[in-house]
């Protein structure tokens, strides 16, 4: 039941965000789906690191150690997580400007299942390209985008015109999100903490 409007935000995914708008259900339920969606692409991650390997044109293929994999992942699962919590606070905080008054539950649905696409293109992984994963990537970003621009009129109950302004503020934000979390992860490994590679 957890993933139960999986399918339905690929297949029709404005009558799905009507569903999930009806069918209000608790955070758990949210956090849940973001606790099960996150595993995809940190355990693709740590399959393709150690198993796979990464080749990145006419290159050595790279990989990581075991140690070095499990650390990753769960960098990733975690930040992945915390990502979306804090993306859904976002909403929440510029939701009084356009007359939106979300409940923590409605703005953290908005953020999981805008993130889920994302998420999913983890398996991506499984064929550990560059170019394959940047371009599913690009993919998975864009219907995100959509389903961001398409859940916030229902979600938030505010008019479409308002929900494009709303939609690219939140889109605007979670870039500088990510822009943050890219800037603390290159910290992080120029600090030590960074991955080691198989020779």
């Amino acid at each position: 039941m957890i993933l139960n409007h999986l399918l339905g935000i690929y297949t029709h995914p404005r009558e799905e965000w009507a569903t999930i708008d009806r069918k209000h259900e608790n955070c758990v339920y949210a956090l849940s789906h973001i606790l099960v969606i996150a595993l995809i692409p940190s355990l693709v991650t740590y399959y393709s690191a150690t198993q796979l390997g990464w080749k990145i044109g006419a290159g050595d293929t790279i990989r990581l150690t075991e140690q070095s994999a499990v650390f990753v992942s769960i960098g990733l699962y975690i930040g992945l997580f915390l990502g979306v919590l804090a993306l859904s606070l976002l909403i929440r905080e510029l939701a009084a400007i356009f007359d939106a008054k979300p409940t923590w539950t409605q703005s953290l649905e908005l953020a999981a299942y805008t993130a889920t696409p994302l998420f999913m293109v983890g398996f991506a992984g499984l064929y550990p390209q560059l170019w394959f994963v940047m371009s599913v990537g690009l993919v998975g970003l864009s219907y995100s985008v959509y389903l961001l621009y398409a859940g916030v009129p229902i979600i938030m109950h505010i008019p479409e015109e308002k929900g494009f302004i709303y939609a690219s503020s939140v889109i605007t934000c979670g870039l500088v999100l990510l822009s943050i979390l890219m800037a603390a992860t290159i910290i992080a490994w120029g600090s030590g903490f960074g991955p080691q590679f198989l020779h």
